[in-house]
């Protein structure tokens, strides 16, 4: 024991700093390497909200709520040294408050049997005092357990570096808490039956995807196969993913959504089979791109399932503007040629501007700025309405 407390003391203050520390006052080394003797009793109780407050950064407001999970210490001094272990880490009085904030317990934390171990695991797993330091930060209470380390290698292997999973637990720090061999190793080895790897999709969903329960995602398959998805197809992986990602109820709410608006089930399975993504938007971005593709670009519902992926675009920032440019270039006669809007919608931007506005420019001066404006999320009409009355 005295050997581990020296290698953390190494670690906490022999390492090259991070960054300035903030104003906590580093306790002596013998405080942080021995057993914490009891506090004498005092005439004036501890105060957790007022400590929080004067000691950890913490607003008024997030006292209140982070002290009553410390309202049961009547000493300062475990508080106290794990403030100095977070000052020989480097931290930022701001850093102290988002760890307390997001963890007050982490407050009541020994920091010989407790958090001097973690720094060594962590250490002997190649970590850099700065490397620990973000990963405190990020990881807060899942920090605190025991069973960190096995849970480490194992992400770190999934992930491929510390870099990685830094990025995957800044959206979902739960991944340290999931059991590894009762979810994380059978939802790993199911995804790989599937063809499917950790680097097909962004970090924040698959780590959602793994700290599912392994019926879950069974289910989700099941799901897939329900819309006749091939599993050869590339559509396959995104299907899986939005499936085990969104709850049954919620996938069942938004096939219901789709056929409120008229929807027949077979437009809704070739829209799907198309773009899964289609079950994953909210009521008030499909009833939006919906009406106007049908209101005011004239678009009937089994072309919009054959092209699902209008109704993922921008209303505000793609459709509408270049809705209404087509519609200005045709009313001062520069375009005559048919596009479909499926084609003007999904053209990539450099492309767009190329064939529908720089060639224009000399003939409606203004019109790149105009068009620009309304990308931008200005009204698109009144934009074009200005060039119209020139």
């Amino acid at each position: 024991m005295i050997h581990l407390g020296k290698r953390v003391l190494s670690l906490l203050f022999h390492s090259p700093p991070r960054g300035p520390a903030p104003h906590i006052p580093l306790f002596s080394l013998h405080r942080l390497s021995s057993t914490t003797k009891p506090v004498a009793a005092t005439a004036s109780p501890f105060a957790a909200e007022d400590y929080l407050v004067a000691n950890c950064g913490l607003s008024r407001a997030q006292a209140v709520k982070a002290s009553k999970k410390i309202s049961h210490l009547k000493s300062p001094s475990r508080p106290d040294a794990v403030l100095a272990f977070l000052a020989g880490l480097g931290f930022s009085t701001a850093e102290v408050a988002t760890v307390v904030a997001g963890d007050p317990c982490f407050l009541c934390s020994d920091v010989k049997t407790n958090l001097g171990p973690r720094i060594v695991e962590l250490s002997d797993l190649g970590l850099s005092r700065a490397e620990i330091a973000r990963f405190v930060l990020i990881s807060q209470s899942s920090f605190r357990r025991s069973t960190l380390r096995p849970k480490l290698e194992f992400w770190l292997s999934v992930f491929g570096s510390l870099e990685g999973l830094l990025q995957v637990l800044k959206v979902n720090n739960s991944l340290l808490n999931v059991d590894l061999e009762t979810v994380a190793k059978p939802n790993m080895e199911f995804l790989q039956r599937c063809g499917i790897s950790a680097a097909d999709f962004p970090y924040k969903y698959m780590s959602r995807m793994l700290t599912r329960s392994p019926k879950h995602l069974e289910e989700a398959l099941e799901r897939v196969d329900e819309f006749g998805i091939s599993r050869s197809s590339w559509v396959f992986p995104h299907a899986l993913a939005l499936f085990a990602i969104l709850s049954r109820e919620k996938l069942t709410r938004n096939l219901r959504m789709l056929e409120k608006f008229g929807w027949s089930k077979d437009d809704v399975a070739l829209a799907i089979s198309r773009t899964p993504q289609l079950l994953g938007l909210t009521e008030e971005k499909f009833r939006k791109n919906f009406e106007f593709l049908v209101g005011e670009v004239g678009l009937e519902i089994p072309y919009i399932a054959r092209r699902p992926v209008l109704m993922l675009c921008s209303l505000e920032h793609r459709l509408l503007p270049r809705h209404c440019l087509i519609n200005f270039l045709k009313a001062r006669g520069l375009l005559n040629a048919k596009c479909g809007f499926y084609f003007i919608a999904v053209m990539g931007n450099e492309k767009f501007l190329q064939k529908f506005v720089s060639p224009y420019e000399e003939s409606v001066q203004g019109l790149t700025a105009a068009f620009a404006s309304s990308c931008n999320g200005k009204p698109s009409g009144s934009s074009f309405a200005g060039l119209l009355r020139k």
